[in-house]
């Protein structure tokens, strides 16, 4: 997938992953690769599916959970790190796209539900932990429909204890609306039940038993659209993961974001006539 992209993009990731916590502009980046900066910005949003600004945001954000979750660092500290001059800037942001302060980020339980997908970091937590935190531990509150989601792992990958969840966001920063997974998957059909109506973007995440020649992990991700009741349909073909994915740490014991709640009241007109 990789040798399909363009060697600009590859060498302004590579610059976003390096140099994070400069403040990058996507002039810069466009400057660095000697293409204008709208053709830039095209040519990035059609390898890696966002802007060059969100990609960075992502990057940024990772990192941030990343060292609330492994060291001792204060707020103030972190921020530096990470490429903001402002702690109450960032905290707002934080606080809106994550659904919890950097402070609760530090919850036991938020460590323990944690799926992280990144170059240096790839981590699912035990299906047992996700069945003790209850199916719908993420929700805002539960839908009324069913998802059978058609997976197909890569071919020649060893069976993967797997999950699949529903976001309002394709960068998700906050838990899904609904999840399910299956333990020692192989390609097939995993039901997600409880799944709000409207559309939303499904990511598979599979960590595979080790032994095999295929990917350790691997990932993909689908539009879909759940239907308010009955039984919805879709396909996700998993892939190992590549540079040009932004980088993903959410938490499955996350409160959902004002933004999470916004899609799921613009698709429940009912909610908005009795609000």
């Amino acid at each position: 997938m990789e040798k399909s992209v363009r060697p600009a993009v590859l060498q302004a990731i590579s610059s976003i992953r390096e140099r994070y916590f400069e403040p990058i502009t996507l002039a810069d980046l466009a400057s660095e690769v000697f293409v204008s900066r709208f053709h830039f910005s095209r040519m990035f949003a059609d390898a890696t599916g966002v802007t060059p600004g969100r990609f960075l945001a992502a990057v940024r954000l990772f990192e941030a959970k990343r060292l609330l979750l492994t060291t001792s660092l204060n707020v103030s500290d972190i921020v530096c790190s990470v490429g903001y001059s402002s702690v109450g800037t960032f905290t707002s942001r934080f606080s809106n796209a994550v659904g919890l302060t950097p402070t609760q980020y530090r919850e036991p339980q938020v460590a323990e539900l944690l799926v992280a997908i990144s170059p240096n970091l790839q981590r699912l937590p035990p299906l047992r932990t996700l069945r003790a935190a209850g199916h719908n531990c993420a929700s805002l509150q539960p839908g009324t429909g069913t998802l059978a989601m058609d997976l197909g792992l890569p071919e020649g990958s060893a069976p993967a204890d797997t999950l699949v969840g529903l976001f309002a966001d394709p960068v998700p920063q906050c838990g899904p609306v609904a999840f399910s997974g299956m333990a020692e998957m192989r390609s097939g059909e995993l039901t997600i039940p409880g799944a709000p109506a409207g559309r939303w973007t499904a990511i598979a995440v599979a960590q595979h038993r080790p032994g095999s020649a295929g990917p350790r992990f691997s990932i993909g991700y689908s539009t879909v659209q759940v239907a308010p009741s009955g039984r919805s349909t879709a396909r996700i073909e998993l892939r190992a993961p590549a540079q040009t994915d932004a980088p993903i740490a959410i938490t499955l014991a996350s409160k959902q974001s004002p933004y999470t709640q916004r899609m799921l009241a613009s698709q429940r007109p009912h909610l908005r006539s009795a609000a």
